[in-house]
């Protein structure tokens, strides 16, 4: 078992810069996980963004605070605390904190399953 918290070493000592607007921190990731790519949380301030990027694994965005306006592809939506958001492999994407206060999210990743 491996339980990490948001003020543990190993998480603190991951803090960066995402994509030119949050700040991140690993909470867990290819270290310890197998399976999953890993799970990160980012704080994205007000007026700030998360810039257009694409990665190699699927991800969600999760809110717990604050709210904003992600773009997958062509499509944007606003999201506020307890949505969701899925991102396919290969999809661009980018998260504004249009909101008067920080942005907080979780992300989640995995390498895509091999379709059978």
């Amino acid at each position: 078992m491996i339980v990490r918290n948001l003020k543990d070493k190993e998480v603190m000592d991951t803090t960066y810069i995402a994509h030119g607007g949050a700040v991140a921190q690993m909470i867990l990731d290819r270290r310890t996980l197998e399976e999953i790519g890993f799970l990160a949380i980012a704080t994205l301030a007000p007026g700030r963004i998360i810039e257009e990027h694409i990665d190699p694994m699927e991800e969600i965005y999760y809110v717990l605070s604050g709210s904003g306006e992600i773009q997958v592809d062509d499509e944007k939506k606003q999201v506020i605390p307890g949505d969701a958001t899925w991102i396919p492999v290969g999809s661009r994407h980018s998260l504004l904190n249009n909101g008067q206060e920080d942005c907080v999210i979780l992300v989640i990743a995995s390498p895509a399953w091999l379709k059978a």
